[in-house]
């Protein structure tokens, strides 16, 4: 079973069907509404829109488990994100990334290691997975920038080939 198996709900209701992101890059990144990391989203939507053509989505996967940080209801999140960073690419439902609650959409993530070698729990918002059309994952720290160059090459060598 692979990510793109996993049932997980959109932020509006209804399955997100991940199934259709097969065969695609996708950037899945645990988001938060009040984190210092925040303006991340600005970053993460220059991605979407410089990418979405070729093959690429980022996901975001709204949590709050990191000091309540994203607190909000689905309308209030979506909100948030439209009117403050004018995000366009999806978003899940808030669900837990790390303890007994884990969404299995982490549990068939928190295995794989960063540059550094960390595997396991999620340690803040906004870790990144870069999930490639062949369904290798490869993980980045929560403070890795959207541009970042290591992480903009990873997204440029993993977008599907026509």
């Amino acid at each position: 079973m692979s990510v793109f198996d996993v049932e997980i709900e959109s932020l509006q209701g209804g399955p997100a069907d991940l199934a259709q992101y097969q065969g695609k890059a996708v950037l899945v990144v645990n988001v938060a509404s009040k984190c210092g990391l925040t303006p991340q989203y600005t970053g993460l939507e220059e991605l979407q829109k410089k990418y979405a053509g070729r093959g690429f989505t980022v996901l975001g996967v709204p949590c709050n488990q990191f000091l309540e940080q994203e607190p909000g209801t689905a309308e209030e999140i979506a909100q948030f994100c439209s009117v403050n960073y004018g995000v366009t690419f999806p978003l899940t439902e808030k669900i837990e990334v790390n303890g007994p609650g884990r969404h299995p959409l982490y549990r068939r993530l928190v295995d794989v290691p960063d540059a550094t070698g960390h595997t396991g729990d999620i340690r803040w918002n906004f870790e990144k997975f870069l999930i490639t059309p062949d369904g290798t994952v490869k993980r980045f720290d929560p403070r890795t920038e959207p541009d970042d160059d290591t992480l903009v090459s990873e997204i440029e060598a993993a977008l599907p080939k026509s």
